[in-house]
């Protein structure tokens, strides 16, 4: 049996865990703190891309599924505003580690309530076939948006 949108998910997420761990033990002043920041934003922005294409995208279209595709939705686009201002900051600068916990807190709550109830919403509306066919979307997009970001 093939791996299913969730297995897929969850690989993502399991990274996504690991770099803003990574991020938070970081130290000031380093390219390692660079490097890691850049990898968690760009894992973030290939996911979030491919997920919203192809597990919100097909949810959104029944109406069980519309208050949580809605709400992951607004939690990928405060993510993306937390990554914005640490772009625009120094890593160094005051106030810019405040701002990497609050995406790390942001992330992680977002993964467990994704995981614990978005996953469980949207296993009632696809078939199993579906989610198979999702996952093997998402991976292929995943990966075409990781190769794009890391080229830009």
């Amino acid at each position: 049996m093939s791996d299913t949108i969730y297995d897929a998910l969850r690989e993502s997420h399991r990274l996504q865990r690991s770099l803003c761990r990574r991020l938070l033990l970081s130290r000031p002043h380093t390219q390692h703190r660079r490097d890691v920041f850049t990898a968690l934003r760009i894992e973030l922005a290939a996911h979030a891309a491919a997920e919203e294409r192809f597990l919100y995208a097909p949810i959104l279209m029944h109406d069980a599924g519309l208050d949580a595709s809605r709400h992951a939705l607004h939690e990928h686009h405060e993510m993306d505003e937390l990554v914005e201002r640490l772009q625009q900051s120094e890593p160094s600068s005051r106030g810019w580690m405040a701002t990497a916990r609050a995406l790390s807190h942001k992330v992680h709550h977002h993964l467990r309530e994704e995981e614990k109830k978005f996953f469980q919403v949207s296993g009632k509306i696809l078939g199993e076939a579906q989610k198979r066919r999702l996952a093997r979307q998402y991976r292929r997009d995943y990966a075409r948006m990781l190769k794009t970001l890391r080229q830009a």
